[in-house]
């Protein structure tokens, strides 16, 4: 289970706690522990959820409650008090900006009892009336509400294809072939429906096992051995790409491959992953996305990007080390939070010093593998980063990321994070937007001027490959590459296996073409350690 999705239970448990008049300072304490835990990005499990007792602010009771949550995929304690909540109270506490006290006013003072009420006080300027709303409130409880209705049916590109391999090896017990298409053959980052096709007959029982479980979430094509390669193709494509290539001009439908079909529309072989419309890619004249260099996993070189237990990782910089080594990576960038990341154990300089000192220890043990001297260090309020010069200059690689402050207009962001960019010692800028996918939007940034301040100054971009993030958005990427803006796919790893959460990111990056010699993860050490150094001041 990703930390996020537990942080998501331990959220809820503390909303409806908070909801039915609990113990404020427990509710206090599960809140603060799922914090914790959202801004971390590891799978836990029955082997290292004891570790996360190392963390501030899990204690015993609360990692009781994860290990229960983990093992059996239930917390008892939320069970008792969703089975005492209407499910429409419930669906209110998933807006964000309208907490528990809030709900708990306007169920029990003002009868509001679902969404669609809720909606109506805000169109009709009733909600403002309301004591400890307003009309900035109710301006942002309204949006806020369109985007969970927006999104609340939506699955993350990760949890997807989890759902889709269970469904594939539950049909292949059966001796039934299906194939993945839609939009997750594409590689979206947010998928609507999951979709397979098959020109076999299934029998009812079969269809009772997917719909019981994934409900609405899965669609199931029926087509003829004849029609096959057609109706994969069709359900492949988004509807603006089909059109675009004209694919309903053509007249028959038995083609032996997708190849045949693309050569009978007189156009190049074109990944599935890329077969989205070319006017997604902007700010780009006479784009095609249909590269011939495109990244792929063998080319990666290194892993960039890294938490370990110095900040708020769960593993030390030697298992982290370890892990990369077994899976023929040639070095790891160690980049802990900075001191203003108080959550999350930010490193002052005398651990810094600390660290380095590790660091290089490991490096003396390591023959051919290399351990780099990183940070993730935040951006402030005014766009300054999170340590004087004199330790900056120490680090080998400096991601400057915004982690607080997100309630900014564009100006204010692009602004703060242009002046973070032109900090000679920022070497690449992780998470462009801040956003959490199906959670919460990015802060609205000026995409365009960003990439360009990256270009004239020499920083790198992150594609941060965390399946919740993926951020910097891949539509970007071509503008990216048309400035050499190089991207760095990083997994923002807080222990050892989410090192291959960067899969999602390599996924994403496909579908915007991402050119091998563009992508960071492809150079050597050295080449990392002397892009922009030259710059610095």
């Amino acid at each position: 289970m990703n930390s996020i999705q537990v942080a998501e239970a331990l959220y809820k448990l503390a909303k409806l706690m908070e909801l039915h008049q609990d113990n404020p300072f427990k509710v206090k304490a599960i809140a603060n522990a799922a914090s914790s835990l959202e801004k971390m990005n590891c799978e836990i499990n029955e082997q290292n959820y004891h570790e996360l007792a190392n963390i501030k602010g899990i204690g015993k009771n609360i990692l009781e409650k994860i290990h229960e949550l983990i093992s059996t995929n239930n917390l008892l304690e939320l069970e008792q008090l969703e089975s005492n909540t209407p499910h429409a109270i419930m669906e209110l506490l998933n807006i964000k900006g309208l907490g528990a006290n809030k709900v708990y006013k306007l169920w029990k003072e003002f009868g509001i009892k679902n969404i669609e009420e809720l909606l109506e006080w805000c169109k009709d300027d009733k909600l403002s009336k309301v004591k400890g709303f307003g009309k900035k409130t109710q301006e942002t409880i309204l949006e806020n509400t369109h985007f969970y209705l927006e999104n609340k049916n939506k699955l993350h590109l990760h949890h997807a294809f989890h759902i889709a391999n269970r469904v594939l090896n539950y049909f292949q017990k059966h001796h039934i072939k299906l194939e993945i298409t839609g939009e997750l053959r594409r590689h979206c980052e947010i998928i609507n429906q999951i979709e397979f096709i098959t020109t076999q007959k299934i029998d009812h029982k079969h269809l009772d096992f997917v719909h019981l479980n994934f409900h609405k979430q899965i669609v199931i094509h029926y087509v003829t051995e004849q029609e096959y390669f057609y109706n994969l193709f069709k359900t492949t494509g988004s509807k603006d790409y089909l059109e675009e290539i004209m694919f309903y001009k053509l007249h028959k439908n038995n083609f032996l491959s997708e190849k045949a079909i693309l050569k009978d529309l007189g156009i190049n072989a074109c990944e599935p992953y890329q077969r989205e419309a070319s006017n997604q890619f902007f700010y780009i004249d006479n784009y095609t996305a249909c590269s011939k260099e495109i990244i792929q996993q063998k080319d990666f070189k290194g892993v960039i990007h890294c938490h370990t237990l110095y900040s708020d990782g769960l593993n030390s910089i030697e298992e982290m080390a370890d892990y990369a080594i077994q899976n023929n990576y040639e070095y790891i960038v160690v980049s802990d939070h900075s001191q203003s990341a108080v959550y999350a154990n930010g490193l002052k300089p005398n651990t810094v010093q600390q660290q380095f000192k590790e660091i290089e220890q490991l490096n003396h043990r390591f023959s051919s593998f290399k351990i780099l001297k990183g940070i993730e260090s935040d951006i402030l309020a005014n766009g300054d980063l999170d340590y004087k010069d004199d330790v900056l200059k120490q680090f080998d690689v400096v991601i400057a990321s915004v982690h607080s402050g997100f309630n900014m207009t564009e100006n204010e962001a692009t602004e703060r994070i242009i002046r973070a960019i032109e900090n000679p010692y920022t070497k690449i800028l992780g998470h462009l937007t801040g956003r959490l996918l199906l959670i919460r939007k990015g802060y609205p940034i000026n995409h365009k001027k960003i990439i360009d301040a990256c270009a004239a100054n020499k920083v790198i971009i992150e594609l941060n490959a965390n399946a919740y993030r993926l951020d910097i958005d891949w539509r970007f990427i071509p503008y990216c590459m048309k400035k050499n803006v190089p991207i760095a796919i990083n997994p923002d790893a807080h222990e050892k296996t989410a090192i291959s959460d960067m899969h999602y990111g390599i996924m994403v990056a496909q579908k915007a073409g991402l050119e091998k010699e563009m992508c960071v993860n492809t150079w050597n050490y050295k080449q990392v350690l002397s892009y922009k150094h030259n710059l610095k001041t």
